[in-house]
């Protein structure tokens, strides 16, 4: 009798999320079941294979060499057998299984949180897992279905899908604009304070697009920098200097009056929208499912 009758092959799937969870309690809410749970698969896995697998301290995880040798095979048979189960589910077109999706942090919670919610609701067999992040995730090492990625992209051997553009908008608080005064021109901006997004590649060399479509350089002063879209917004709310942020995530701000546009009749160049994911991904229905709601959402906010 094969050995593989001998093992409860859910279980495969616990061990995997336990490993990529990096704990107990973080594969349980991945899974969606109690702790106690994932702890009494784990325990009984060790004893089907006779092996341990994990080393669990009070505060971390690690695998033994078993473990890890047995993570990568166990990785492999839930990815088919995740496959091979969506595949058989799409031909009667229902969207099931878990999507995972990465966004920037502030994007994330603007856009790609609802759109994710309305599409639960509209199919409840679909589980999504938003992972928000400003630095740009490994999509294959993450197990990552679709990555947002916002700006221009770097070459890369992931498939790509334009899902629309955003504009980036040279904004101030009224307060700092009173204290220093309002510029006229690009020029007028040289040693003004600047709080610049460190993520970028030139987060404080930026070039403004004028009326006639003539352009000019400005290089800014950056007095705080940040890798948080979130901790940015809230210095330049405070007026401690002038940034450069997407229209979506100032937009409200605008309108309420914390925050003035600067230059209007000024442009920055404009970011693309894109969803990417793997090549091996493209034809799942869950993402393609996903692309489509978020484009909609995209198209529609445009007009």
């Amino acid at each position: 009798m094969s050995e593989v009758s001998g093992i409860n092959l859910n279980r495969l799937a616990v061990f995997v999320a336990v490993v990529e969870a990096g704990t107990l309690t973080g594969a349980a809410r991945r899974l969606g079941v109690a702790k106690a749970l994932v702890t009494t698969h784990i325990q009984k896995l060790e004893t089907e294979l006779r092996a341990t697998l994990l080393v669990r301290t009070t505060r971390s995880l690690s695998l033994t060499e078993a473990g890890r040798a047995f993570y990568e095979a166990s990785r492999a048979i839930v990815e088919q057998a995740e496959a091979a189960i969506e595949s058989a589910r799409c031909h009667s077109g229902e969207v099931t299984g878990t999507l995972r999706v990465t966004a920037p942090m502030d994007y994330a919670a603007t856009v790609v949180a609802p759109v994710a919610a309305a599409l639960t609701q509209v199919h409840p067999s679909l589980r999504i897992e938003l992972i928000t992040a400003d630095r740009v995730l490994d999509l294959v090492a993450e197990r990552v279905d679709v990555g947002i990625r916002l700006g221009w992209l770097a070459d890369s051997s992931h498939q790509a899908v334009k899902l629309g553009s955003f504009a980036l908008q040279l904004v101030a608080s009224p307060h700092l604009l009173r204290t220093g005064g309002l510029p006229k021109s690009p020029h007028d901006l040289c040693g003004r304070p600047m709080a610049a997004f460190s993520v970028l590649n030139k987060p404080v060399q930026w070039t403004f697009i004028g009326p006639k479509g003539e352009t000019e350089d400005v290089v800014f002063d950056p007095i705080f920098t940040a890798d948080s879209v979130v901790a940015l917004k809230q210095v330049v709310l405070g007026g401690a200097g002038f940034g450069v942020m997407t229209d979506f995530t100032i937009n409200q701000d605008i309108e309420a009056g914390r925050l003035i546009r600067v230059l209007p009749h000024w442009k920055l160049p404009e970011g693309g929208i894109y969803a990417v994911f793997p090549a091996s991904t493209q034809r799942a229905l869950k993402v393609k499912v996903f692309i489509d709601a978020l484009r909609a959402h995209v198209e529609g906010a445009k007009r």
